[in-house]
């Protein structure tokens, strides 16, 4: 995937391409992000789609609610939740059920649904990675990545800062 995503140009967005940073620092955070390398935080922006539900609580933490699936078809509700500053403080992850999802974004009571960002993590459950994973290059011609695990949905790659993902 990452050799042909690279020589695809760097697409982003589910296809479109992305944009040229002009910077290394986000609009919205004093974070220096890198421009390329391992990266420490990314943003993700609020969508229709898989970052739905991704922003703030009302005392100013991080949160991504989202539906992560295995290979083998199993489907999770995981909430993560991160700190003001886009630390990781916990993962709330169960078998999905669609009353179990409601319940958990009715739990997040006063949220703004918005930008997020956030370090790359991981942690175990149910014998399973979940969380936002970050992908060392094996050759030199190769990006980073970071994936939202299981089930490899969301892909960011640099400029961290975009905010922007593969499918």
């Amino acid at each position: 995937m990452t050799t042909v995503l690279a020589a695809a140009g760097f697409m982003g967005g589910c296809g479109f391409p992305l944009p040229d940073a002009e910077s290394g620092q986000a609009e919205d955070s004093s974070f220096d992000y890198p421009l390329e390398g391992r990266p420490e935080r990314i943003a993700i922006d609020q969508n229709d789609y898989e970052a739905k539900h991704v922003g703030h609580t009302a005392d100013g933490g991080q949160f991504f609610l989202t539906t992560p699936s295995d290979f083998g078809g199993r489907g999770f509700v995981a909430l993560y939740l991160f700190d003001s500053d886009g630390r990781f403080v916990e993962a709330k992850i169960d078998l999905f059920a669609e009353e179990l999802y409601q319940r958990r974004l009715k739990e997040l009571d006063g949220v703004t649904f918005d930008r997020i960002v956030v370090e790359p993590f991981e942690v175990e459950r149910f014998n399973q990675t979940f969380g936002l994973i970050t992908d060392e290059p094996e050759a030199g011609d190769e990006i980073w990545w970071v994936t939202a695990e299981p089930g490899d949905y969301m892909a960011f790659s640099p400029p961290w800062d975009l905010g922007e993902y593969d499918t």
